[in-house]
């Protein structure tokens, strides 16, 4: 059976009005006075546009540490994720669903890169999965990062899963309408799942074990809401790194996961570190070389070397990095042929026309059962309006050829190293978003989405 964008979509027992989903994405918005504002603010345009499902980018799990970017979301406290339920209100006006992502960064936590959080909280260790390897060890020594892990305890992994958990609890009383757990891109769920970062000699060594705990973790918690995992294959992995999940290591998990309850899975190819396998695309040298940000990048890499070496990284993962999208379509695909939950694909989906060739919508056997985007709601917030706006129940006059104006520039990613919000910066973007706003794009039927005016 196949599957057009319109169609309704079961996850779990949550029903999902359309197949279009705006991805994970960094907020910015932080714990303090205005964080809620910030999240609806950056949210709500998405539904209000009629995307079916919205996912708030990672949360942290934990009252400190972990934190990948500065001004990532913490879901620790009772009384402020109960007032997130300005948000939840705000999308189901909108008739869409709304899931958050937990997340905790291990390895990857500004406690590893970030010089002024380190001199901010020098009692701080980033968690650990394992000793890390002798790739890290060696930007160590080199001072191109800073490791004093801690390797986490039997014990202190059960804690941690407990405490996903207890997120989890508190956000569906907040309203959320699902659960996301940040599965890839070298969060600590991921290391848990490589054999590069877990060599661990309990129970969890294996790869699958805390994936399957903090499942359980949030069913005795927060009862059958639905949970869904992004699920990695680290096929970007350059030569030097041995140990690494193969494309069908990652399908293998997927399959794994499904089985074990998850109610729906994102498979995502990435590297076992954290770079352009995430985003993918140009160089985004706008960024780097914006006057107003250098006192910022100086800050946060601590050095005007070090801000020269990331750089120059970021220029080489960019060739290196093909854009080759959709990049994840293949990885779905395979993941699809094997389990019975509904697949996510994200990753580089741009057109209308790739949308509806990965559900199947022309007879062709369909990668996925929903497609997200994430960059292209920094350049268009109200996207959806453009991509739904001519579905039919018999899915016919539809714009085969809408496309997204974001050019995946990445110059809204890099300066989120310094706490920057993720907007668009790019003039020729911001220019066609401004005509196609003219000419009434975005627009949407109060009746259907409800007024986004507050």
């Amino acid at each position: 059976m196949t599957s057009a964008l319109a169609d309704t979509l079961e996850i779990g027992d949550v029903t999902v009005p359309n197949r279009l989903y705006r991805a994970p994405l960094l907020e910015c918005a932080g714990n303090g006075p205005g964080a809620v504002e910030t999240l609806i603010a950056d949210l709500e345009p998405a539904a209000a546009s009629g995307v079916g499902l919205v996912f708030q980018g990672a949360t942290i799990v934990r009252p400190e540490g972990g934190c990948a970017a500065p001004g990532m979301t913490r879901v620790h406290d009772d009384a402020f994720v109960s007032s997130l339920s300005a948000l939840t209100d705000a999308i189901h006006a909108h008739g869409g669903r709304i899931f958050v992502q937990l997340e905790h960064g291990g390895l990857r936590s500004m406690e590893t890169w970030n010089a002024q959080y380190r001199r901010e909280h020098p009692d701080l260790s980033q968690l650990a999965v394992s000793r890390p390897p002798w790739q890290l060890r060696a930007l160590d020594r080199v001072g191109f990062l800073d490791y004093d892990p801690h390797v986490m305890t039997t014990a202190e992994v059960e804690a941690l899963a407990a405490d996903f958990g207890r997120a989890a609890r508190r956000c569906v009383d907040a309203g959320y309408d699902g659960i996301h757990l940040a599965g890839a891109n070298m969060g600590l769920l991921h290391q848990f799942a490589t054999p590069f970062y877990n060599r661990r000699d309990d129970r969890f060594g294996d790869h699958g074990a805390f994936f399957e705990l903090v499942l359980d973790e949030i069913r005795e918690r927060a009862g059958d809401v639905p949970v869904v995992t992004k699920v990695p294959a680290e096929t970007p992995a350059p030569r030097l790194v041995r140990r690494h999940l193969s494309l069908a290591d990652g399908v293998a998990l997927a399959e794994r996961l499904a089985d074990y309850g998850y109610d729906a899975v994102v498979p995502v190819q990435t590297n076992v570190f954290w770079d352009m396998s995430i985003v993918r695309g140009a160089y985004p040298k706008r960024a780097w070389t914006d006057e107003s940000l250098q006192a910022a990048y100086r800050d946060a890499f601590g050095s005007r070397w070090r801000i020269l070496a990331v750089r120059a990284l970021n220029r080489l993962q960019a060739r290196r990095m093909n854009f080759d999208a959709p990049w994840n379509a293949d990885f779905c695909r395979q993941v699809r042929d094997r389990v019975d939950v509904p697949v996510l694909c994200e990753g580089g989906v741009r057109e209308r026309g790739e949308m509806d060739a990965l559900l199947g919508a022309d007879d062709d056997p369909p990668a996925a059962d929903a497609v997200g985007m994430a960059r292209p709601f920094y350049a268009e917030p109200r996207l959806g309006a453009r991509l739904l706006d001519n579905d039919h129940a018999d899915h016919a006059d539809v714009d085969r050829d809408a496309r997204v104006v974001c050019e995946s520039c990445n110059n809204c990613t890099v300066p989120q190293a310094t706490g920057e919000p993720g907007v668009c910066r790019t003039p020729s973007v911001l220019e066609e978003r401004g005509r196609l706003e003219k000419a009434g794009a975005y627009d949407t039927d109060p009746e259907d989405h409800g007024p986004i005016d507050r």
